[in-house]
């Protein structure tokens, strides 16, 4: 892309706050946006070939919203912890194995997503984000779903397209967890936790393509607990 093209984006940036700049086959995070550290609250790189975030990220101290879905991105640098005010991580179909410890120094993010990567386990370190509303971790490869799991503050947790098999009896522990979406998965019905039914908040347990009939979830303990729950979210929204 030309010069001129990203001076002009440039420009437009300074004056909104927002930088967006996607399908255009950068390779680089572009530098040039170094200029912007002190207004930039909103990135968008989508659909770019994007392959390292580079560690001067750390000086956009007023970004709430990044978004690099559809790039290379094989890793994260560890400075994107210090994004104080960052409310918006979306790094959606990058090759992403692994996250850096201090992603849980982001104290303000709302939502974190990155579905279809290369995580093979349930990431660590997100039980303090304290703000997280929804944590969308679908079409990775994720096996498990382990006990620090009761340390999320989420309100929706997406891990459908996983291989899941096995599932923490703490997941029903979540204390603000409403919404856990499990579709094709690797799940048995004896895999299901019956305290996610009897004693945890979710209100929606969505479960099709396992290894099971979902009218058999209505054989397990705390089944009709879990109804009460969803009928009375349901009205909520009727």
């Amino acid at each position: 892309m030309g010069n001129s093209a990203l001076k002009a984006h440039l420009e437009t940036s300074e004056k909104t706050g927002v930088f967006q700049l996607t399908g255009k086959g950068l390779q680089e995070f572009p530098e040039e946006l170094q200029r912007l550290t002190g207004n930039l609250r909103t990135v968008d790189l989508s659909n770019n070939k994007i392959e390292v975030l580079p560690a001067f990220i750390s000086s956009f101290q007023q970004l709430r919203s990044l978004t690099i879905n559809s790039n290379k991105l094989a890793s994260l640098p560890n400075d994107i912890g210090k994004l104080k005010k960052l409310e918006v991580l979306i790094l959606n179909g990058n090759q992403l194995q692994q996250l850096p410890a201090s992603i849980g120094q982001l104290k303000a993010l709302r939502t974190f997503s990155v579905s279809g990567n290369r995580f093979r386990e349930f990431p660590s370190g997100l039980g303090s984000l304290r703000q997280l509303d929804v944590l969308d971790l679908s079409r990775n490869q994720i096996q498990t779903v382990p006990a620090e799991v009761a340390e999320l503050q989420a309100i929706e947790i997406n891990l459908n397209q996983n291989q899941i098999s096995t599932l923490s009896l703490e997941l029903s522990r979540c204390p603000r967890l409403k919404v856990l979406r499990l579709e094709e998965n690797c799940l048995e019905l004896s895999s299901i936790p019956t305290s996610i039914l009897s004693h945890s908040q979710v209100a929606l347990l969505s479960v099709e393509g396992n290894l099971f009939e979902v009218k058999k979830l209505r054989d397990l303990d705390g089944y009709d607990k879990y109804m009460e729950r969803f009928t009375a979210t349901k009205k909520k929204f009727t």
